[in-house]
């Protein structure tokens, strides 16, 4: 019945693992897999999910995603396919499925500053605004201007005070069954080519400080007040700390990387004992910026 269901409003696999739709490359089978074509096909899986009280996770580029290997007998929602996008005056709107990396990229090209901040993060605009990721300074809070949500059965326009944007943190935590569906954010006109060297210039440095060639989730725990995640992690001796399959990177230590087929209970394993270590030496509690599923 779901099956056939999914089968008429998108693209439908059930032959799907969380360990080939996450960066982190881990994560167990997923019974039933959709990517909707469109807003419209996504708020009729939504509300027929909801009536009928189906389990199911909405995902984007599963840049920021552990899973466990266990099966979820539920359905993933994938929003890769709404990827459209357009200029519209000083903003541009920009689905959910949008990849940030290649949105700053196109805008930089004509000559639009927006989202040079995150140009190396390699998630979505659904995500990003989700957590209000940020980086160099500058975080989404600073260019959305409005969010598009599918909220109680219907898609509702959010203006950038109703969203409780903080540090890596939104109203989309708080109500994990709203979807964002897409966004509008603010443009400043700018010489393309500054803007191009900027990005350039971020990415050059991201290559050099981060493990970008091992899978990982990104930075593994916010930075709490006035200090940094490494920077605890190295304190305690733990970076090229080694689970099973997963390490703490030795080029950045608030990265965790599945270096040989790792399990999301080696990576977890190696979370809780750094947030003990660091609790119990400092009293600080390190939050993980990585969403945990089906874990």
């Amino acid at each position: 019945m779901i099956k056939e269901f999914l089968q008429l409003h998108g693209e439908y696999h059930d032959d799907k693992y969380f360990k080939d739709l996450t960066t982190l490359k881990m994560g167990g089978h997923i019974a039933h897999f959709v990517m909707p074509e469109n807003k419209q096909e996504l708020k009729v899986i939504v509300n027929y999910l909801k009536t009928n009280r189906i389990p199911f996770k909405v995902i984007g580029n599963g840049s920021n995603l552990i899973c466990g290997e266990s099966e979820y007998d539920g359905v993933v929602i994938s929003l890769k396919k709404l990827c459209e996008y357009k200029i519209e005056g000083d903003e541009v709107y920009a689905e959910a499925g949008v990849m940030v990396p290649a949105l700053a990229s196109v805008l930089a090209k004509k000559g639009y500053s927006c989202l040079e901040f995150a140009s190396g993060i390699p998630g979505c605009i659904g995500g990003l605004v989700y957590m209000n990721a940020g980086a160099y300074k500058g975080c989404m809070a600073d260019v959305v201007t409005a969010v598009e949500v599918l909220k109680d059965g219907e898609l509702i326009w959010f203006n950038p005070d109703e969203l409780n944007f903080s540090y890596r943190h939104s109203i989309f935590h708080d109500h994990p069954r709203w979807v964002v569906v897409s966004a509008k954010l603010k443009l400043t006109k700018k010489d393309s080519a500054e803007i191009e060297e900027l990005i350039a210039d971020r990415l050059r440095r991201r290559r050099e400080t981060q493990p970008l060639d091992k899978p990982s989730a990104g930075s593994c725990f916010r930075n709490p007040e006035n200090d940094f995640a490494w920077k605890l992690i190295d304190s305690i001796g733990y970076r090229g700390y080694r689970i099973g399959g997963v390490c703490v990177s030795e080029k950045h230590s608030n990265f965790i990387v599945n270096e040989d087929n790792g399990t999301a209970e080696d990576y977890l394993n190696i979370v809780y004992q750094i947030q003990d270590q660091i609790r119990d030496r400092y009293g600080i509690r390190l939050v993980m910026e990585v969403e945990k599923f089906n874990c």
